[in-house]
């Protein structure tokens, strides 16, 4: 456990060392963890917790993650049941089927909550906005959260190598007081490196507006509108993914990853040091607002509801598949999988 300081605020940081796997294994040995859903998130913590050595199940309904859970090893009828079976046998119920999912799937996983178990989420999102999800869970089981920094492709990836990815855990009732003790627990059998406290509302703002902000949202809005502005003046498809989207991925922004961005400007020429700490100022004057609408819009359920609505539309699949599938037959995309190839190693 250690204690930082940012600037006279101290944070207490729970790593890798202060939960063991001989003392995450002990706090988990009476507990039946089921993990309902084989997204991203349930992959990538079933697969980590399993190859550890946990005793996990898997409960799904017959379908596509079904069919790769079987590839992935699970043993059907042994630690991979359907999504009832499993929430009848589990103490810890990992809830982590899609958002929409966790709605229509509420009633049945209320009514297999026993006394003193434990439900488990990786976002705020049903408990947060209680009024639109109905997910309301009754006073007698423990609900906690354990949200990884990052998708469960990277936590899974990560774990292979032997390394973690950074999390945070909120623990939302206590009924059992073990709350935080198998929240714990839970979070390092993972693959947590370490981990933060948090609230669920605290983690659900922040990570809605991360989505729709600098981690996605953001993100592809600025690679668009340079690569286009580029592209319009003349440069070619090559040069402007280069100077877009390769430089940032497989230069700089590694250096941000290092040290830090004052690093990243120290190790830049003194022309684009000056042009970033000129221009910086005027990004944040006109992103600060967006983000703060966005912010705000979180807040107040306005974005819960347009995904909730969306979500739920029987074509929704067919209509994300046609938006993604712009995205991909886009220009810039387009000169980005003829380049990647091009990497050395690539």
């Amino acid at each position: 456990m250690k204690t930082i300081d940012i600037k006279g605020n101290k944070e207490t940081i729970i790593e890798r060392s202060d939960y063991p796997p001989e003392k995450v294994k002990e706090l988990l040995a009476r507990e039946v963890t089921v993990i309902l859903g084989y997204g991203p998130q349930g992959r990538g913590q079933g697969l980590n917790m399993r190859d550890q050595g946990y005793d996990v199940t898997i409960g799904l309904r017959k379908g596509r993650s079904y069919d790769r859970a079987l590839e992935d090893g699970w043993e059907e009828g042994k630690n991979l049941v359907g999504m009832e079976e499993a929430a009848a046998k589990g103490t810890i119920i990992q809830y982590l089927i899609s958002d929409a999912g966790q709605i229509s799937n509420w009633p049945m996983v209320k009514s297999h909550l026993n006394e003193g178990d434990a439900l488990y989420f990786s976002h705020g999102f049903g408990i947060v906005f209680k009024e639109q999800t109905n997910i309301v869970p009754q006073e007698n089981v423990d609900v906690i959260l354990v949200a990884p920094k990052g998708s469960g492709l990277s936590l899974r990836r990560l774990f292979e190598k032997g390394q973690g990815i950074n999390s945070s855990f909120a623990v939302h009732q206590d009924h059992s007081g073990r709350a935080r003790e198998r929240c714990l627990a839970t979070a390092f059998a993972i693959g947590s490196a370490h981990v933060f406290e948090t609230t669920f509302a605290h983690e659900v703002y922040s990570d809605l507006t991360g989505e729709r902000s600098v981690l996605m949202g953001l993100i592809e809005g600025a690679f668009r509108a340079q690569f286009s502005v580029l592209r319009a003046n003349g440069h070619s498809a090559s040069e402007a993914f280069n100077e877009t989207v390769e430089e940032a991925l497989q230069s700089l922004y590694p250096l941000i990853n290092e040290k830090g961005m004052d690093w990243m400007y120290a190790n830049c020429s003194a022309t684009a040091q000056r042009g970033a700490l000129d221009w910086a100022p005027r990004f944040e004057a006109v992103l600060k607002p967006v983000i703060e609408e966005i912010y705000q819009r979180v807040r107040e359920g306005k974005e819960t509801q347009i995904a909730i609505d969306s979500n739920s539309k029987e074509d929704y699949r067919d209509q994300l598949e046609r938006e993604l599938k712009e995205i991909d037959e886009s220009e810039l995309w387009t000169a980005g999988r003829a380049l990647r190839p091009l990497r050395p190693g690539g």
